[in-house]
């Protein structure tokens, strides 16, 4: 019972294959008591079992990120709940369709905006809003992925949200660490959830992922929600501005590993084998 006595709160959670939900399910099962919330009405009704299996009936808010009254009413109705919390998962990102394909430079400001608004500086106005009923050592956690380090194909406007994110966690943590707060990020492999949905080609993302990751696999939101639940806990009580990799070691990785056909080719190598 790691979370024994932890109050928190998840935001992001989309529907049981999320991987907020992940973490929020390690949590519970390590003894936390936590909030959740939903982003309009067609979430409220998708979610309501989730928040019953999570224990949070009487604690699921509504809360769109881009309206800042409801990031206010939420600091209101956690300090109701729990008077402190102990911590935040912060699992939110967007972009509009068109920074997802095409060309990167054909990327319209609108966009631009949208991204960086919804993934990064939420994390920022969350973390402001919610400051004074954190309690000491408290820890906050946000969700990133390699293609906010290299190139991904299809990830383009994502990937500089992404590496926005990440930089954000570090600044936020050099800033919070002298209230005894911890700010981290799980960089999680590819896992098919709904947002995944739409990456172009993602089936093949995850197939080049399994083949040349060390572990020869993809990870489960299980495996990355009891690495969150770990980042939340006194387990991790000197870790801070940390970017943890849950991908199987796939970002260790350099050059892949390839074969050659008879015609001097290269051929993805797949578990040993020529595919």
């Amino acid at each position: 019972m790691i979370m024994k006595g932890k109050k928190g709160v998840v935001l992001g959670i989309a529907n049981k294959k999320s991987i907020a939900y992940g973490i929020a399910k390690a949590c519970q099962e390590q003894g936390a008591q936590m909030a959740i919330t939903f982003l309009n009405e067609r979430f409220e009704q998708k979610l309501a079992p989730v928040a019953q299996e999570l224990g949070c009936e009487g604690r699921f808010y509504p809360c769109d990120v881009s309206k800042p009254e409801e990031i206010k009413a939420l600091k209101a109705s956690l300090e109701k709940d729990f008077g402190k919390i102990d911590f935040i998962v912060h699992s939110i990102a967007f972009a509009p369709k068109e920074g997802l394909k095409g060309r990167f430079t054909d990327i319209s400001k609108e966009a631009f905006d949208v991204a960086m608004d919804i993934s990064v500086y939420s994390l920022i106005e969350i973390t402001r809003e919610l400051k004074p009923i954190l309690s000491e050592n408290a820890s906050i956690l946000t969700l990133s992925y390699y293609g906010g380090v290299k190139y991904i194909p299809n990830y383009n406007l994502m990937g500089v949200a992404k590496a926005a994110l990440e930089m954000t966690v570090k600044y936020l943590a050099e800033d919070l660490g002298r209230d005894g707060v911890r700010v981290n990020a799980i960089s999680a492999g590819p896992i098919k959830t709904l947002a995944a949905a739409g990456i172009g080609d993602f089936s093949f993302m995850l197939k080049w992922n399994a083949a040349h990751a060390p572990l020869k696999k993809n990870v489960t939101i299980e495996e990355v929600g009891n690495s969150g639940m770990y980042l939340l806990s006194d387990l991790s009580s000197a870790v801070t501005g940390e970017i943890h990799y849950v991908d199987a070691g796939f970002n260790i990785m350099g050059m892949p590993a390839v074969e050659f056909d008879e015609n001097g080719k290269p051929t993805i190598a797949w578990n040993g084998e020529s595919k």
